[in-house]
């Protein structure tokens, strides 16, 4: 796992875009300067230590800076028969192939990535970026002037950066920004499962394709048998795990939540490493998910760990966790992401996480109304929403049912943003926005697409949205502050074609999610698990906003020169200092989106 960054017809400072870089490849660093190209690198060593394998790399007319990691790079040598490779990198293995098939390999990679190559004699710098997004790449590009880098805070130190208020009126009411973009202007993100070649001469705007199509994996044709499915999901995420394990020249550990999906990870991945390293994350004041996944890593002989975590110091650490992201971040799971990922670095430098197993194989309660059918009943009742009091009580039928009707009514950006983030929803009305209307058309065309399921239209709308823009950034963010590198086993790509080809029923099946993993689950782990709910992180983000948070959150709220231009003071202050005008728990994530902005302000 690396930082990388470059730049074109600009003059990078390249001590500051380094040291930016620092926590994420505290191994080594290296640059390389062609004519108006800079590329710089830094790297943590988890494949081939040796020097030989640092970055930027080199082979004849191509170099390379490369984030992340391609874990059946071993197997796609195979192409290349007579080719003399010089070390053990999946790097190396990058280029050669690059040079023998071009960008059209990208398609066979397993595995996370961000990277440019320069091709010296055609002059052509070229992009690409893996099929989920795992890994950022950012983008600043006017027309005349190019960078692109793995953090914000380091194109910062690449380009001049610019706010834009459009995009940040787009974050508040939906939480997170378009297309994994950021607040500034000519700045956005590379899409994943996308290539994109730029001339160094002329700079021209960059035409992504698309090379990987997760939309035509979920149109095709289902498998409805149990038996066949099963053998598909359960070999497709033996192949996974121990590529994810095996593709490592250090000892890679693995979270467990106590929740089916980690702790499937924990139960294969035992069986090619005995002594696997297991972490769970204990916090006073949330829920204690440790007794379930004890009873995982005892069954499995794991050398397990539970950290616990004392939150008395998040009113001191919460600005240094927010500010990590270059951008305003409101999923409060960042926060024990942070503790945890902080700790497992003390023991190991790989960790294995569940990461898109719900998005996949349908793990959130809200997708049962859309597979089952239950939306269109909800509409007809959905005029006695005005009707009904607030809810005060996060996980009741009441709320899951007043959220049910809030949305039935709604179409495209306005009923993405219900089903999921729900926080300035029905609250405050945002005036129009490009982005909104970009958003409003791309989930108007999944949910009219019929070649997709109810079901299969919101796990692909999660999958480009909510898992690409929130839950995956959070992830390599809380992580790569540690120079801690996250593997997602349930994103490889193997995975992703057994996931899409089941049919709804083995997802969603009456109230139950994650049908096909739950049967896995009942041949690999304690009972007590199987029907155990999802949980994940579960933060008392509602407690913390009025007591350990309460202090900080008023004070860079009242003192944000920003805010007056997105929302009216008069609104700021009634969400501030009149908590009985809104239900609990939208209070606290309207409040938080808002400290995020601020602290993100603050910090410009």
């Amino acid at each position: 796992m690396c930082g990388i960054a470059g730049t074109i017809n600009l003059a990078p400072d390249e001590a500051a875009i380094l040291q930016s870089l620092w926590h994420r490849g505290p191994d080594s660093n290296g640059s390389l300067y062609f004519e108006n190209l800079a590329l710089f690198h830094t790297r943590l060593s988890i494949q081939d230590l040796s020097m030989n394998a640092n970055q930027p790399m080199e082979m004849g007319n191509l170099a390379i800076v490369f984030n992340g990691e391609i874990y059946n790079h071993h197997e796609l040598r195979k192409k290349i028969p007579d080719f003399v490779f010089q070390t053990q990198s999946d790097t190396e293995t990058i280029l050669a192939l690059f040079a023998a098939f071009g960008d059209s390999i990208f398609a066979d990679f397993d595995g996370m990535f961000a990277l440019a190559i320069l091709d010296k004699s055609e002059r052509t710098l070229t992009i690409a970026r893996d099929k989920m997004g795992k890994k950022p790449l950012f983008i600043y590009h006017n027309g005349t002037h190019f960078a692109f880098a793995s953090e914000l805070a380091t194109l910062a130190h690449c380009a001049p950066l610019e706010i834009e208020l459009e995009s940040l009126r787009f974050f508040l009411r939906f939480g997170f920004f378009y297309s994994d973009g950021a607040p500034y202007r000519h700045v956005f993100a590379l899409p994943p499962a996308h290539t994109a070649t730029l001339a160094l001469d002329s700079l021209q705007p960059l035409q992504p394709v698309r090379y990987f199509d997760l939309r035509a994996l979920f149109a095709r044709p289902k498998i409805s048998s149990l038996p066949l499915a099963m053998a598909h999901v359960e070999d497709s995420l033996r192949v996974c795990v121990k590529r994810r394990l095996e593709s490592s020249s250090i000892e890679v550990g693995s979270f467990l939540s106590g929740g089916i999906d980690s702790s499937l990870i924990v139960a294969i991945a035992s069986e090619f490493c005995p002594s696997l390293q297991t972490f769970t994350v204990a916090f006073e004041g949330m829920y204690d998910e440790s007794p379930l996944a004890e009873l995982v890593a005892k069954k499995y002989g794991t050398r397990h760990s539970v950290l616990s975590i004392d939150t008395q110091c998040l009113a001191n650490d919460i600005e240094q966790i927010l500010c990590a992201y270059g951008r305003p971040f409101m999923d409060s799971s960042a926060i024990p992401s942070y503790y945890i990922a902080k700790e497992a670095k003390k023991h190991v430098s790989v960790i294995l996480n569940g990461d898109g197993a719900d998005e996949l194989f349908g793990g959130y309660r809200r997708y049962v109304p859309f597979a089952l059918g239950w939306v269109g009943i909800a509409r007809a009742m959905s005029w006695i929403v005005p009707f009904l009091p607030k809810s005060h009580n996060q996980k009741s039928l009441y709320t899951y049912a007043l959220r049910l009707l809030a949305m039935a009514h709604k179409q495209g950006a306005a009923l993405y943003a219900s089903a999921t983030i729900d926080s300035f929803e029905d609250v405050f009305a945002f005036a129009p926005c490009a982005y909104a209307q970009s958003l409003d058309s791309f989930v108007r065309n999944v949910c009219a697409d019929f070649t997709l399921s109810p079901l299969s239209r919101w796990l692909y709308l999660d999958s480009q949205l909510l898992l690409l823009c929130d839950l995956l950034p959070k992830m390599d963010i809380a992580t790569m502050q540690h120079a801690l590198e996250a593997r997602s086993p349930f994103l490889g790509s193997e995975m992703l074609e057994s996931s899409t080809n089941l049919s709804d029923s083995l997802k969603i099946s009456k109230r139950h999610t994650k049908v096909i993993l739950r049967k896995l689950a009942k041949k690999y782990l304690p009972p007590e698990l199987v029907s155990a709910p999802k949980r994940g992180f579960e933060v008392p983000l509602a407690h913390w906003v009025t007591h350990e948070l309460r202090d900080i959150i008023t004070q860079r709220i009242s003192d944000c020169a920003l805010l007056p231009e997105l929302l009216p003071r008069a609104f700021v202050q009634e969400l501030l200092h009149k908590p009985q005008n809104f239900a609990t728990q939208k209070r606290a994530k309207m409040l938080f989106t808002l400290f995020a902005l601020a602290v993100w302000a603050r910090n410009q």
